[in-house]
């Protein structure tokens, strides 16, 4: 009896962990395919952003005075139908919107690669060397992070004028801290690691260690940041545009169309509601979209 017992509780663990394999094995599917499916919508803002105005039958920037305020669905004088309106002066509401994601991607992608790259290259030094640069890098990091980022960004934008380069430079400015202080934080565990202190050992040159251990090691968390970063600075660049600080008047921003349609709330809600819909359900789509890259690369979520 005492040597089935023993028998029994020897083949306990192992036919618990067949089972709870499969359910693993399962759960990553599920998350995978979760990802994929809130990457949809992301693909569709990119495939409107990159393609959308070039299949669209009308130009963002035609005046037609005779259609000026039509509503959603309206048929206008020439035959064709204003899916989403038109505003105070004729111009497609849609065709708008489809120009701005472009100056949306634009403005998010380019801050992003910018903004972490330089990020990406403090953090490294400063976790990497340690000392006075170090302090140096991360007390820049801390006065920045005083300012409030929007409030920073209005004061350079006044400085530079309205474009959409010095759009990119002045959020870049504004984002590079987020990307440097992860970074560091990821260099820091990173060289504690035992590969790493194995190649310093024999005799690795630095420049290769950080080439081949250090910054791939950095690469998972900089990636959620970015996903979250993102969506961010499309709010940020819309909220500029709001402003006057943006993308020059001639250019279709989202944050443009809201500034103009507000005054016609009233009488034209379309004008407002339509971008400020599209900026909500994009940014929404990129937040969510983030949080599941974050669940897919954190390694205590993989073992759960």
């Amino acid at each position: 009896m005492t040597a089935s017992a023993s028998t029994m509780q020897n083949a306990g663990p192992p036919a618990k962990l067949e089972s709870e394999a499969p359910a693993r094995s399962s759960r990553r599917g599920l998350d995978r395919k979760r990802l994929f499916l809130w990457s949809l919508p992301i693909l569709f803002f990119i495939g409107a952003a990159i393609i959308g105005p070039y299949i669209f039958p009308y130009d963002s920037l035609i005046v037609r005075t005779g259609d000026r305020l039509e509503p959603p669905g309206a048929v206008l004088r020439d035959g064709s139908r204003a899916w989403l309106g038109t505003d105070k002066v004729g111009r497609d509401i849609l065709a708008q919107i489809l120009e701005g994601a472009r100056i949306s991607l634009i403005v998010g992608g380019a801050t992003i690669v910018l903004a972490g790259s330089i990020g990406l290259t403090f953090g490294v030094i400063a976790g990497y060397r340690g000392g006075f640069l170090d302090s140096l890098l991360m007390r820049l990091a801390d006065i920045q992070l005083a300012f409030p980022s929007i409030l920073l960004a209005i004061m350079i934008a006044a400085v530079l004028g309205p474009s959409v380069t010095n759009v990119i430079l002045t959020l870049s400015l504004t984002r590079w801290v987020i990307f440097a202080r992860v970074s560091r934080a990821a260099t820091l565990a990173a060289k504690e690691r035992e590969y790493v202190l194995a190649a310093r050992a024999t005799g690795v040159p630095p420049p290769l260690m950080l080439i081949r251990h250090i910054i791939p090691a950095t690469i998972p968390p900089l990636l959620v940041i970015a996903t979250v970063e993102v969506g961010l600075v499309i709010i940020a660049e819309a909220s500029l545009s709001f402003l006057g600080l943006g993308v020059p008047a001639g250019q279709p921003s989202w944050g443009q169309m809201v500034a103009i349609g507000r005054d016609n709330l009233n009488t034209a809600w379309w004008m407002a509601t339509m971008p400020g819909a599209a900026l909500s359900l994009v940014v929404l789509a990129i937040g969510l979209f983030g949080d599941q890259v974050r669940d897919e690369l954190d390694p205590r979520a993989r073992k759960r």
